[in-house]
């Protein structure tokens, strides 16, 4: 028996029980109790229950359960639910009755609403161990260096690669001597082995993130699974490595920005990338990117090449196998470079 009633069958209560299946597939047991206590427990009575099971839009796409999980890792992480932070990581998994005890009365309090409020930015720098190898494949194909441009970059803080001490298979990259190491798991032949030389950064976000913010920085952090620690020291390494010199960050639709900044540029490969991300934007929005790349495309030439590199879920059938594809123009080819984990714990190269 739940406390959660007739609502056990809202479409909440489904995307948290499956939530939680792939945060266990993912590593992260207590997470993935967490979610499952969520949808199990809230009562459909509750204000709180009311809004979850009558979310107006769909609550996968929008990470619903994900920023309960964030709201209650920033309290746990605050000091000031000290009985909720004695069972978080690293504590022993608790037991749900005594978990829900601490959850309840922080999701019932006012400051707890705005975390319903936006969706989750988890801006995972390991994906970084994916994408900077099809960086390198693009640098290695036009000999030139690389324009990046970011949509969904939230901090921005996988517009850094260069920053970072890469290895990747039997290729270094990088900066040697970075604080911060990207090392995923690898199997299959190496990346191309040439400079990662990057002339820009820059990307857009609904909701763009600061480094330079406490309050920003609090929130990234608590988006990050409680119970995987090394995410957590990755993730405030990088923000240390992006507090150096902030990336250029626009507020917007990405479609927008996409129309208005995506162009070929002579002596540059322009290369716009966005990693688990494209999912969450509107049809429209998806389709509107699409049709001004390809229609950009036309103008790319050998000393003014466009790339469309994608980290993205293709496969509902294999949801934390993302893809990694990488488009090159003028000659267009569409390349299936790797699959990998959706936090950048292993690339398995294809190229």
């Amino acid at each position: 028996m739940t406390e959660a009633g007739t609502g056990a069958r809202s479409p909440f209560r489904h995307h948290a029980a499956k939530q939680a299946v792939f945060c266990e597939a993912l590593g992260a047991p207590f997470t993935a109790g967490l979610c499952r206590l969520l949808g199990e427990r809230i009562a459909a009575a509750s204000p709180l229950g009311q809004t979850l099971d009558s979310w107006p839009t769909d609550p996968a796409t929008d990470a619903l359960v994900l920023r309960l999980t964030g709201g209650l890792h920033a309290a746990a992480r605050s000091g000031t639910a000290p009985a909720l932070q004695a069972l978080y990581p690293p504590a022993p998994t608790p037991a749900p009755d005594a978990l829900w005890a601490a959850v309840q009365p922080i999701l019932e309090a006012p400051a707890f609403a705005p975390w319903l409020q936006s969706a989750p930015q988890t801006n995972e720098v390991g994906r970084s161990g994916a994408l900077a190898p099809a960086m390198l494949v693009a640098a290695a194909q036009t000999g030139l260096p690389l324009a990046l441009f970011e949509l969904g970059a939230s901090a921005g803080l996988n517009l850094f690669p260069d920053h970072f001490a890469l290895r990747l298979g039997g290729v270094s990259a990088g900066d040697p001597l970075s604080a911060l190491v990207i090392q995923p798991q690898w199997q299959g032949a190496d990346p191309p082995a040439v400079p990662l030389l990057i002339a820009s950064r820059e990307g857009v976000d609904l909701n763009p993130l600061s480094v330079a913010s406490a309050a920003d920085v609090t929130r990234m952090l608590a988006y990050v699974w409680p119970d995987q620690p090394e995410r957590l020291e990755r993730m405030q390494r990088a923000i240390a490595i992006a507090a150096l010199n902030p990336p250029l960050l626009v507020s917007g639709d990405a479609a927008a920005y996409v129309e208005q900044r995506i162009r070929p540029r002579r002596g540059v490969t322009t290369l716009l990338f966005h990693s688990i991300a494209f999912q969450y934007f509107p049809p429209e929005t998806q389709g509107r990117i699409t049709a001004h790349v390809q229609a950009a495309a036309q103008a790319a030439t050998t000393d003014a090449p466009l790339g469309w590199l994608r980290y993205e879920m293709t496969d509902p059938a294999h949801p934390a196998s993302p893809e990694l594809r990488l488009r090159l123009w003028p000659d267009g080819e569409d390349r299936l470079l790797a699959v990998g984990h959706p936090h950048g714990h292993s690339v398995h190269w294809l190229a």
